[in-house]
């Protein structure tokens, strides 16, 4: 079945555009702060968590979004959830996949053999073999919360392991439960076991990377795309669906420490309330077919592009943290060490979807069809 088409929508652009932004300068600040520069020395705390750490709140924005995303698309292919052909499936996530996670795990493969700082996988996690067993299994999150963390480049493939492992089953279940009341409520189980995931976890990275404690996100990101259609919201309602969605994305990222006071990070809840701040923005995105205004527009570009800039970022952030350190660190360097590192890893990623992930991508639907 030919699926119908697929107006891009501004409010769910810029929702990766906002995610990836925030991972974008966690990791710039990782880099930072790993080297011991006091960049942040005298800045109010609230304003540095909220500027520089935000990097996990990012992610679990783009798991309620591949939620929704996916979903939404199966719909359309296949019309009903109980229908989607399971290797068509497949073979849909392989080619948008597949392409440039093969790529970035032959050019790190290559980084390591020739020794190059910042890209050789230690022994103590196994070994190149055992990274690139864990990347094409979808289980680096695993692998380093029982040996240890991979190199930059290989870490961020943890988010991938749980997004991928989720879609594993999701097809199966649609076939065998259908879009009715079971799946609905085998979701909702998900979303009830992410806030316990993330506080009973073993350790500190297994709260942050494991399965569950990540799946409830994609899962609330399903359930949305499920109940959007049957949703009849009045202008007024989506209104004020996208703005306490909006807010409770806000509070999450720019008041944390408030939070934390209430206890919504001691129970796991930090993390549920951003997913489902997100999904009511995505309900008034849908709906309302929003379109942004102009000066949003490198924000959305970057969230067009967010697969391919979150793959390939590390390369520009390691880049440009070498030429910071040969120049003697300089602390008013710093503001412009975010910028460029920010505009040249959006720049990479857009070229690199253009040329070369969204031309793979339809040459292998057309081969695999």
């Amino acid at each position: 079945m030919t699926a119908r088409p697929w107006k891009r929508l501004d409010g769910i652009d810029l929702l990766r555009g906002v995610a990836i932004f925030l991972v974008l300068m966690n990791h710039v600040n990782m880099r930072l702060a790993i080297a011991k520069v006091p960049y942040t020395h005298g800045l109010p705390k609230q304003l540095v968590l909220t500027s520089f750490w935000s990097g996990q709140f990012g992610v679990q924005i783009f798991f309620a979004v591949s939620g929704f995303l996916i979903t939404s698309t199966t719909l359309r292919r296949w019309g009903t959830l109980s229908k989607v052909d399971i290797r068509g499936f497949y073979r849909l996530r392989f080619a948008r996949i597949a392409p440039l996670l093969l790529a970035l795990l032959a050019i790190l493969s290559a980084m390591h053999f020739a020794q190059v700082k910042d890209f050789v996988v230690k022994p103590k996690t196994g070994g190149l073999g055992r990274a690139l067993l864990a990347a094409l299994t979808f289980h680096v999150n695993l692998l380093e919360a029982t040996r240890g963390y991979l190199p930059a480049t290989w870490d961020i493939l943890w988010s991938l392991s749980v997004e991928e492992t989720f879609y594993l089953f999701f097809s199966l279940l649609c076939r065998i439960l259908g879009g009715g009341r079971w799946l609905i409520g085998l979701l909702l189980a998900f979303v009830v076991m992410g806030p316990f995931a993330r506080t009973l976890a073993w350790n500190d990275v297994w709260q942050e990377y494991s399965y569950l404690g990540g799946m409830d996100a994609i899962a609330l990101g399903c359930l949305t795309a499920i109940l959007t259609p049957r949703l009849r919201l009045s202008a007024t309602a989506l209104r004020l669906c996208g703005a306490f969605g909006s807010v409770m994305v806000i509070f999450s990222i720019c008041f944390t420490l408030q939070a934390r006071q209430l206890g919504l990070g001691r129970t796991g809840l930090e993390m549920s309330v951003i997913a489902f701040g997100t999904c009511l923005i995505m309900v008034t995105a849908s709906k309302t077919e929003w379109r942004a205004s102009g000066f949003l527009a490198p924000l959305l570009t970057l969230g067009r592009s967010s697969y391919e800039v979150y793959l390939t970022h590390m390369f520009v952030v390691f880049a440009f943290f070498d030429l910071f350190v040969a120049a003697g660190r300089p602390m008013a360097a710093v503001p412009g060490l975010f910028g460029i590192v920010i505009l040249v890893a959006g720049v990479l990623g857009y070229l690199v979807a253009r040329y070369y992930s969204e031309p793979a991508n339809t040459r292998l639907r057309c081969t695999l069809s």
